[in-house]
């Protein structure tokens, strides 16, 4: 293990230290540049160099639910009661992030924040940052006329590592509940109590590993989200990491690590596939448009299925909405992906168009979707919708906006595939909390369907989720582009927009359960109100929905 004694001021971004594991050499995350805003178009400047670390704990315990008829899930608006949050893989009863007493109930999912959930583990928790506090500071920290240590409020001690007992440190570290002491500095972030949280990451950046424990490995990204708040500097992070991609075959390996090892995609692309081509059964002509059609794997299938129809195959015609990551995996536009798709419609004899709609879904008018009378229109919304900014950024709305003119459109059909989190209007520590919880079901998820010291999977980690993390954490205002909301809040946009739930046949369920069969056996899908939940453990983690 590293260990740094050297202090550094709270001005700069701090670097990052990693526990390897047994018999694995340590793996440092790529450094990356806090830069000015202009600094993605030019690739001259310079910045200083930060990088990332990882923490450790332990794994979800609760097993998940057999039920299928007495669940609740998350089928509400965030405004109504919090038994409408659970999860429909909860068991009834269950509580999490007891062990957390600022903890909003909202946040009642079924997976645990940590593996206590009772005052007596919290208690003990004060108990041992208490201990820590003395090791860090020494026996003066006595004196605090509060019974409560540096570390749950109030800086009342200089926390520079040049005045700690790093002997005694290093004794205490195995014995702290890390996603504890994560959550309590978030809180002391909240409160304004920085010197405190300061002091908290130099404790918690000797307890981690990009190639440790699902845990341990999400710790980095969380760390870095809470180190580049404090610092203020969080947005100029976030577009760091935008600009510091790998070359384009490495960014398209690292995401087809994440499309294979774990079924979100393919929830997405299955359900929504299994839906649409049943809503064009009868239809000789269609038109697609999908807001993040990536690399146009999805319709693949989909264009092979609609061949072999009894009827005949039907005219297709898919306009593409683009992403700047997607462009830069391809390392081109849109129309590698009308090349693509062509050749395959061309080899099952399907007339084919496309539609290259090189822009973002904020900017998408009527007449760029291109769509001709006698159209079958079906909408694909696949994990987009919640980059959209709400009334919460900005008084265009443009999430509702696009609804809107998604109905103008008189769709047969619209899917939709969302992450099933809640960090859209959220304050820092709930949305905090929230991040950590989802996105521990999420790590544990990959590391079932990988090895632990794939340095592949760390890139794909690196390159492919922590920039989400990070900018949830660390962003606010317009800048904070993860907005994810639950399925109740979805529910409520659509029906305001005039649309209705389409229902989901007993087949759009069983094509799920075929996928997860090749997957750990820990992933879940029920159907509960018309929409599909998938799940890790008791965990729910994305929901697909049908609307016309």
């Amino acid at each position: 293990m590293q260990t740094s004694r050297n202090h550094q001021t709270s001005a700069s971004i701090h670097s990052m230290y990693h526990q390897p594991m047994q018999g694995i050499d340590p793996y440092r995350l790529s450094h990356i540049q806090i830069i000015d805003d202009n600094m993605c178009s030019d690739g001259g400047s310079q910045g200083t160099s930060v990088s990332f670390q990882t923490y450790k704990d332990q794994f979800f315990t609760l097993e998940s639910s057999t039920g299928t008829t007495d669940f609740l899930v998350y089928d509400s608006p965030s405004n109504v009661s919090i038994s409408s949050h659970r999860s429909p893989f909860s068991p009834q009863g269950s509580q999490s992030c007891q062990s957390d007493p600022h903890h909003s109930p909202d946040h009642a999912y079924g997976s645990p924040m940590s593996g206590s959930s009772t005052v007596d583990d919290d208690n003990e928790m004060r108990l041992k940052l208490r201990e820590l506090e003395r090791s860090l500071l020494g026996p003066e920290s006595d004196i605090l006329d509060s019974g409560d240590c540096c570390f749950s409020g109030g800086d009342h001690q200089d926390t520079s590592a040049a005045s700690w007992n790093w002997n005694q440190l290093m004794e205490m570290i195995p014995r702290l509940d890390l996603k504890q002491m994560l959550v309590y500095c978030a809180q002391a972030i909240s409160d304004g109590h920085f010197s405190t949280a300061a002091g908290m990451m130099h404790v918690m950046e000797q307890m981690v590993s990009v190639s440790g424990e699902p845990i341990q490995r999400l710790g980095a990204y969380m760390l870095e989200g809470l180190r580049a708040r404090l610092e203020f500097s969080g947005s100029k992070i976030y577009k760091a990491l935008k600009c510091e991609q790998p070359a384009s075959s490495d960014l398209m390996t690292y995401m087809g690590i994440l499309y294979n090892i774990c079924p979100y995609w393919k929830f997405a692309y299955t359900s929504a596939n299994v839906v649409i081509a049943q809503a064009v059964q009868n239809e000789p002509r269609i038109h697609i448009i999908d807001f993040q059609i990536a690399q146009g794997s999805q319709w693949i299938q989909l264009i092979q299925d609609l061949a072999k129809r009894p009827c005949g195959a039907p005219v297709i015609h898919i306009t593409g909405i683009d992403d700047s990551q997607s462009y830069h995996a391809r390392g081109g536009g849109l129309g590698l992906v009308g090349q693509r798709l062509s050749k395959v419609a061309a080899s099952c004899n399907v007339p084919f168009e496309f539609h290259n709609a090189a822009m973002s879904g904020c900017q998408v008018k009527r007449e760029h979707l291109r769509v001709q009378p006698g159209e079958a229109v079906v909408v694909n919304f696949p994990y987009v919708l919640h980059h959209m900014p709400d009334e919460s950024v900005s008084t265009e709305n443009h999430r509702d906006q696009l609804l809107r003119l998604v109905k103008s459109l008189s769709p047969k059909v619209v899917t939709l595939v969302e992450q099933e989190c809640k960090t859209n209007t959220n304050p820092f520590f709930d949305r905090f909390c929230e991040t950590l919880d989802y996105y521990t079901a999420m790590f544990e998820s990959i590391d079932a369907g990988s090895s632990r010291d794939d340095k592949n999977r760390i890139n794909a980690e690196q390159h492919c989720v922590a920039r989400d993390i990070v900018n949830m954490i660390a962003c606010e205002g317009a800048e904070r582009v993860e907005r994810h909301e639950l399925l109740g809040k979805w529910r409520s946009r659509l029906m305001m927009a005039g649309f209705n739930p389409y229902p989901l046949e007993p087949y759009v369920t069983n094509a799920v359960r075929d996928l997860l069969k090749g997957y750990d056996k820990n992933y879940r899908v029920e159907e509960h109100l018309g929409a599909l939940y998938l799940g890790w453990k008791n965990r729910c983690m994305a929901t697909a929905s049908a609307w016309r």
